[in-house]
């Protein structure tokens, strides 16, 4: 096998659609050259033309030369027959998502290709494991899975399967940092780190929306404006295809044999059978034709300004908000409590899992207004509130005016357990948890896929901590308790970590 890969190896690519091209692409940036190969007819010349289109927009914007276009180009070399990638170093197949398809181009490249070549698959959704039981030698099979667009997505997750050396999987990820890609070791399962660990950003708004808790426009602001994603969930399948994002679903939960933390959603296949999936359609979630208004979250009317707030014990990760508060000039006064504001005969605190009505029995308080997680409360435009079936509306009211004294539009959404941002994060936690808990990937490699992969804004590990675990599984078995649903279980190595040593990193 070989020790390693330098910018003299040839890089064979099996697929020239847009990953197939786009690696090719990336591969001679880093001084490759590179055998093109795809067994549809044109499908190379397309590609190569497709990459030099992308060239040439980076010729506009000054950011290459006219010259560095052509030699890039010049070193992409279309191969008709399949068998011209035995000259290669290292094969890389980015072809349709077919397990039976992959498993006879990767036969027939271990007879065409010399005994140390490493050969690598894009797959985002099939067991590498499962693609390598065809060949003689599995130990040279790697995960190598780009993000699309593969000359810009920094993320590489080298996937090993059952089978695959950890030497090869040392190779391939030397040769990601040569190519000036962030690569992060995954283990060959279901999803792989980042197609899991994403699924309750989408399953948790789908969940919500059948339920009524807020509509799509509501569920997308809430986690841009104070989760800080750069997408909402809606808008993101949308740009993905519901059809894709519902297939990726269908997949993880079959090969998870049919674990409830990733059943499908009802409204998802609803759409797909509606023909509506996104903006290749024209209708998703959203209507992109051209006379369409993007719908907006509703917001509350004035409220009455406070003059003053008290502070009953701790707020946690809501503290902040009594520095805006004397920022703003709304005095605070401290008095003893279990962790929230009271105006009048009115109390307002963080959601911790429970409904606001379920709250406001156990603690003896119906006028209870709960309000959302924020990734940032100086920064957030927007602050979720519920409030609990027994309060009067004067208990809305006071609670909109406090955080609109403060600069804040304020959205009220139905009573639910954990509101949108905290149930999405704590989901969130919770999965990272039990990917770390199956071995997926270490912590930090998982920190890192969700953050270059899919642009989280942090890693979940890391939100976590921050938000202090205890206070996550607190919100996961509450969201179990009312639901009485598998789904919400809280991962065992979570439980343990905050049992324990407190943090993740503690225990590693």
């Amino acid at each position: 096998m070989k020790k390693e890969i330098d910018s003299n190896t040839i890089i064979g690519v099996v697929g020239a659609g847009t990953m197939g091209a786009g690696i090719a692409q990336l591969a001679a940036a880093a001084g490759h050259e590179v055998l093109l190969y795809d067994a549809v007819d044109g499908a190379v010349g397309r590609g190569i033309e497709t990459v030099m289109k992308g060239l040439n927009r980076q010729i506009q914007r000054e950011k290459m030369t006219e010259e560095q276009r052509d030699a890039l180009i010049g070193r992409i070399h279309p191969a008709n027959q399949l068998k011209i990638l035995g000259r290669a170093g290292l094969v890389i197949e980015a072809i349709i998502e077919d397990l039976e398809i992959k498993r006879e181009v990767f036969s027939k490249l271990e007879k065409i290709c010399n005994d140390d070549v490493i050969l690598a698959t894009n797959t985002s959704s099939i067991s590498v494991t499962a693609i390598g039981a065809a060949l003689q030698d599995p130990g040279r099979l790697v995960g190598m899975h780009f993000f699309n667009p593969a000359p810009v997505m920094k993320l590489v997750e080298v996937v090993s399967g059952v089978a695959t050396t950890r030497e090869t999987a040392d190779v391939v990820y030397a040769l990601s940092k040569a190519w000036n890609k962030v690569p992060v070791h995954a283990k060959s399962t279901p999803g792989f780190i980042v197609n899991r660990v994403a699924r309750p950003f989408y399953g948790e708004a789908l969940r919500m929306l059948q339920e009524g808790v807020a509509d799509v426009a509501t569920i997308d602001a809430a986690l841009r404006d104070c989760a800080g994603f750069r997408m909402g969930p809606f808008e993101l399948m949308d740009l993905i295809g519901i059809d894709v994002n519902f297939a990726v679903t269908q997949t993880v939960y079959e090969q998870m044999f049919d674990d409830p933390k990733y059943r499908p959603s009802l409204i998802q296949r609803e759409m797909v059978d509606a023909g509506r999936h996104g903006r290749k359609t024209g209708r998703g979630f959203y209507d992109y034709s051209e006379a369409a208004e993007k719908p907006l979250p509703p917001i509350e009317k004035k409220g009455p300004q406070p003059g003053g707030v008290f502070h009953c014990g701790a707020l946690g990760v809501a503290e902040r908000l009594l520095g805006i508060f004397d920022q703003r000039g709304i005095s605070v006064t401290e008095e003893t409590g279990t962790g929230s504001l009271r105006i009048d005969d009115v109390r307002i605190a963080l959601t911790d899992g429970r409904t606001a009505t379920a709250r406001a029995r156990d603690e003896g308080c119906d006028n209870l207004v709960l309000f959302d997680l924020a990734l940032d409360y100086s920064e957030t435009p927007r602050v979720l509130l519920a409030a609990s079936d027994r309060s009067v509306p004067a208990a809305r009211e006071k609670a909109a005016g406090l955080f609109q004294a403060i600069g804040k539009g304020v959205t009220f959404i139905d009573d639910s357990p954990g509101m949108v941002v905290m149930r999405t994060i704590a989901m969130l936690v919770n999965e990272a948890a039990d990917a770390v808990h199956q071995q997926v990937a270490t912590p930090a490699d998982l920190d890192t896929a969700m953050k270059m992969g899919v642009n989280y804004p942090r890693g979940p590990i890391e939100w976590g901590e921050q938000l202090g675990l205890l206070n996550v599984l607190t919100v996961l078995d509450q969201m179990a308790c009312t639901y009485g649903d598998d789904h919400f279980r809280a991962s065992p190595l979570l439980r343990r970590i905050v049992n324990g040593f407190g943090t993740f990193h503690g225990r590693v």
